[in-house]
């Protein structure tokens, strides 16, 4: 269970990142917005996940 929750975390990394990248490419300040707080949602969640030890 601990791969699966990880590989979730880190798929929403990555989906964050491709959004900063994208919206950078786009000069959408929203599209980078919206990636950036992916990114600090998944990072949150995996400190979350390894305090409670899951």
């Amino acid at each position: 269970m601990k791969y699966v929750l990880a590989v979730v975390v880190l798929l929403g990394v990555a989906l964050g990142v491709a959004g900063v990248v994208l919206g950078e490419a786009d000069d959408s300040p929203g599209l980078q917005l919206l990636g950036a707080l992916v990114v600090i949602g998944a990072i949150g969640y995996a400190v979350r996940l390894a305090r409670r030890g899951a």
